[in-house]
C-alpha cells in the first residue's frame, strides 16, 4: 500500500467504537493525499452515473448521486471540524488550498452537461414517477441544485461561474482566519488589585486560565473569547480597560494588517452579485431566499422592520435608566458601548436583586450538560450513556452514545466545550455522519448519525469547576437542540436527513429547544450550587424567570442591526465599493443609537462572509424565533411543558422528518397553522 492509499485509508476507514473515526491515528499531513484520492473517487462516482446508457431512474440517478463520494464526505467531514474545533498552520495552509479546490470539484459536477441531462428527464416526468413525498424532495432538491449551480446557463457562463464560486471559496477560508489570527493575537495583560476591581472569582479563574494557556508569565489576561470578554465588560470597574477590550473586540478583521477583512467583504459582495445576475436573479438575496420560507429580501425586511421599530424604542428607556445611574455614580459621561453591560448589570442587580456573579455558582457546565440530556429523555425517550474511554478529536472531547427507550443505539453524541486558541470563536452543530436508510456498497443499510457540538466556555483553573453564565447555558441548550434535529432524524435519504432543511427553519429546534432551560423544574433540578449542591432558592429562580426579557432592546438592537446590514448587502442595486460605508449608512438610516454596536459587525461578520451558510440568512434566527415561541406556546397550552402527545407530534414533525417535508407544512402538521410574530414579540417583552 502506498503512502498515499494508507493516508486515505486512515482517514475513511472508521473503525472505532460504533463506527467512529480512529482520531487517535490521523496526522495532519494525511489530508492532503486523502482528499486526492477522495476527489478522485468521487469523480468516477458521477462519470458512473452520468455515462449510464439506461433510461434514467430515480434509483440509477437520484440514488446513486445520494451515495456517491462516500470517502470525500469522510475526509470533509473530518477535516472542516479540524479547520473549526483545533486548527494549526498546516490545517490552515491547506484550507487555503482546498476551498477552492472543492468549489471546482463541485463546480464541474453541476455543470455537468449528461448528468444534468438525467436528473432533468425525471424532473420533467416527475409526476408519472410514482415518487413518495420524501423522493420527490429528494428530486426537486438535486434538480434545483444543478440550475442554481448553473446546469442551463451557457458554456461561457458556466465557467465564469466556477470562478466565481471558486473565488468565494478561497476568500471565506481567508476571512475566517483572519477573525481567529485578531482574537489570538490580541491579549490584555491585568495584574494589579486596582487592574482587577469589580471581577467576580469565577471570571479570574478563567483568566488565569487563559493566561497559562498562552504561557507568557502573565498572571491574568483578557481574551477577546466571548466567555471571557463580555463578563469583563460586565464586572470590570476601570472604565478605560473596559474601553480597550471592547474596541479590541469590535475591531476583529478592521485593524489594518494582514488580518484586516475589509478589502474580502468588498470583493466578496462583488462576487455575490455578479453570480446571482449570472443566474437570473435581481440580487443575491433573490438567490439565497429561493426555497425558504421567507421567500423574499421584501418579507425578510418587514419582519425585522417590524421588530426594529419597537426594540429601538425600548433600547431607548434603557439607555436613561443607564444614564441616571451614571450620574448616581457621579460621572458625566454618556452611556458608551463600554458602558452598556456594565451597568446593565448593575441595573440588573438593583432591579431584581440579584447579579450574573450571584447566579452562576449554580450554573456548573456538568450539570446544564445533564439538564441536556434529562430534558431530551424526558421528551423524547432517549438515553446519553457517556464512553469514558473513547478519544475524540481533542482530549477535551466528550463521546455519548444516544440510546432509545428500549437500548436500540440511536446515535453517537460529541461535546467539545471548552474555548482554545485553536478554535474559531461562536458556538455550532455539526455531523460526522448523517442518518439515512440507504443500503451501501458494503453492504450495510443505512447509517446512524454521528453528531458533535462546539462551545467556546472559559476553561476553569485545574480542580476548579466551568461555571456558566445563563446566557452560555442557553448556548449549550442551542446547540444541544440543533445536535437533536440531527441525531433524532428518521429519513430515507442524507440529503434530506436532519439539518437538511431551509436556513430559515433550522434553527427552529435549537431556538425551541432553549425553552425548556428555565423550565421552573429543570431549574430546581440542575442548577444546584456548585459548593454546597444545593439547589437554587425559590427566590432567586423567581427573580431569574422575572428578569427573562430585561435589557430585551439591548439585545434585539445588536441582532437586528446586524441582520438588517446583511440584508442591505445583498439587495443593493449599486456595486458597493465601501462595504463600511454602507454599514454606516444603513446604521443612519435606521437611527442606531450611538451607544450600541451591531452584534456583529461587518469585517468580523463570520455568519455573512466566512463561506455564505448565512449570507443573506442572518434573519434566520429571528424569523425562526417566530416558529419557536408558538411552537412553545402549544406545550403551555396544554399546562404541561413535557405533554407527551404534543412531544410525540414535535419529535414527528419537526425533529425527525428531516426536509422530507416542505417546512411549512410539516409546521403545521405540528401546529395545525403557522405562526404570526406575535407570540415571539410577547416572549421578548415587546409587544403592545
Amino acid at each position: 500500500m502506498s503512502q498515499s492509499e494508507k493516508a486515505y485509508s486512515t482517514v475513511t476507514e472508521w473503525t472505532g467504537p460504533h463506527g467512529l473515526p480512529r482520531f487517535e491515528i490521523i496526522q495532519d499531513e494525511d489530508f492532503a493525499p486523502a482528499f486526492s484520492q477522495a476527489l478522485a473517487e468521487h469523480n468516477a462516482d458521477i462519470d458512473a452515473v452520468a455515462g449510464d446508457t439506461s433510461e434514467p431512474s430515480f434509483e440509477n440517478t437520484i440514488v446513486a448521486l445520494e451515495l456517491a463520494g462516500d470517502g470525500l464526505s469522510r475526509v470533509s467531514a473530518l477535516f472542516w471540524n479540524k479547520a473549526g474545533a483545533d486548527t494549526n498552520k498546516v490545517i490552515q495552509a491547506l484550507e487555503r488550498e482546498i476551498a477552492p479546490k472543492m468549489s471546482r470539484h463541485y463546480s464541474k459536477i453541476s455543470m455537468n452537461a449528461a448528468l444534468f441531462a438525467r436528473v432533468d428527464a425525471l424532473w420533467e416526468k416527475r409526476d408519472s414517477l410514482g415518487l413518495t413525498l420524501e423522493q420527490t424532495r429528494v428530486l426537486e432538491r438535486h434538480w434545483k441544485g444543478f440550475v442554481k449551480s448553473g446546469a442551463k446557463l451557457a458554456k461561457d457562463e458556466q465557467e465564469r461561474l466556477a470562478a466565481i464560486n471558486e473565488r468565494l471559496a478561497g476568500l471565506g477560508a481567508s476571512f475566517g482566519q483572519n477573525v481567529l489570527g485578531d482574537e489570538t493575537d490580541w491579549a490584555l495583560p491585568l495584574s494589579s488589585d486596582e487592574e482587577l476591581a469589580g471581577l467576580p472569582d469565577f471570571l479570574k479563574d478563567a483568566m488565569a486560565s487563559a493566561a497559562s494557556a498562552r504561557g507568557k508569565g502573565e498572571a491574568y489576561v483578557v481574551t477577546l473569547s466571548r466567555s471571557i470578554i463580555v463578563p469583563f465588560l460586565e464586572f470590570s470597574e476601570r472604565r478605560d480597560l473596559r474601553e480597550v477590550a471592547f474596541k479590541a473586540w469590535v475591531a476583529r478583521g478592521e485593524n489594518g494588517g494582514e488580518c484586516d477583512n475589509r478589502a474580502i467583504v468588498k470583493e466578496v459582495l462583488g462576487l455575490r452579485d455578479e453570480k446571482a445576475k449570472l443566474l437570473g436573479y435581481k440580487n443575491f438575496a433573490a438567490l439565497k431566499l429561493d426555497n425558504t420560507m421567507a421567500k423574499t429580501p421584501e418579507a425578510v425586511n418587514d419582519l425585522l422592520m417590524q421588530v426594529w421599530n419597537k426594540a429601538v424604542v425600548q433600547a431607548g428607556v434603557e439607555e436613561q435608566e443607564l444614564a441616571t445611574l451614571i450620574a448616581k455614580d457621579g460621572k458625566n459621561h454618556e452611556v458608551a458601548p463600554w458602558d452598556w453591560r456594565f451597568y446593565a448589570e448593575k441595573l440588573r442587580t438593583e432591579r431584581f436583586n440579584f447579579s450574573e456573579s450571584e447566579l452562576k455558582p449554580y450554573l456548573q457546565l456538568e450539570k446544564i450538560i445533564e439538564a441536556c440530556f434529562a430534558v431530551a429523555k424526558k421528551l423524547f425517550g432517549i438515553t446519553a450513556v457517556p464512553l469514558k474511554d473513547v478519544v475524540g478529536y481533542h482530549p477535551d472531547v466528550r463521546v455519548f452514545e444516544i440510546r432509545e427507550a428500549d437500548g436500540t443505539l440511536k446515535a453517537l453524541f460529541l461535546g467539545d466545550y471548552f474555548a482554545r486558541s485553536s478554535k474559531r470563536s461562536g458556538a455550532w452543530m455539526s455531523s460526522f455522519q448523517s442518518q439515512h436508510k440507504l443500503a451501501l456498497k458494503n453492504g450495510t443499510q443505512g447509517e446512524l448519525p454521528i453528531i458533535y457540538n462546539v462551545c467556546n466556555f472559559a476553561k476553569p483553573a485545574e480542580g476548579k469547576p466551568a461555571l456558566l453564565s445563563l446566557d452560555d447555558a442557553r448556548t449549550l441548550f442551542h446547540e444541544f437542540g440543533h445536535a437533536l434535529h440531527g441525531m433524532l432524524s428518521d429519513v430515507t435519504y442524507p440529503s434530506v436527513s436532519g439539518t437538511g432543511v431551509s436556513r430559515d427553519f433550522v434553527e427552529l429546534p435549537s431556538q425551541l429547544y432553549e425553552h425548556w432551560l428555565t423550565v421552573p423544574d429543570i431549574l430546581k433540578t440542575y442548577a444546584v450550587h456548585y459548593q454546597t449542591g444545593k439547589a437554587m432558592p425559590q427566590v432567586l429562580l423567581d427573580k431569574v424567570l422575572a428578569a427573562q426579557t430585561f435589557n430585551v432592546g439591548f439585545n434585539t438592537v445588536e441582532f437586528t442591526s446586524s441582520a438588517l446590514v446583511d440584508m442591505a448587502f445583498h439587495t443593493t442595486d449599486k456595486p458597493v465599493e465601501d462595504p463600511m460605508a454602507v454599514q454606516a449608512e444603513v446604521l443612519a438610516k435606521i437611527g442606531m443609537p450611538a451607544s450600541m454596536v451591531m452584534r456583529h459587525a461587518t469585517p468580523h461578520f463570520q455568519h455573512v462572509f466566512s463561506g455564505d451558510g448565512y449570507s443573506a440568512g442572518y434573519y434566520s434566527y429571528m424569523w425562526s424565533e417566530v416558529l419557536d415561541a408558538d411552537a412553545f406556546a402549544a406545550f403551555e397550552e396544554t399546562g404541561d411543558a413535557f405533554d407527551a402527545a404534543m412531544a410525540k407530534r414535535l419529535k414527528d414533525n419537526i425533529y425527525s422528518i428531516g426536509g422530507a417535508v416542505d417546512p411549512e407544512e410539516t409546521y403545521k402538521a405540528f401546529r395545525g397553522r403557522l405562526p404570526s410574530p406575535e407570540a415571539m414579540l410577547k416572549k421578548r417583552g415587546l409587544a403592545a
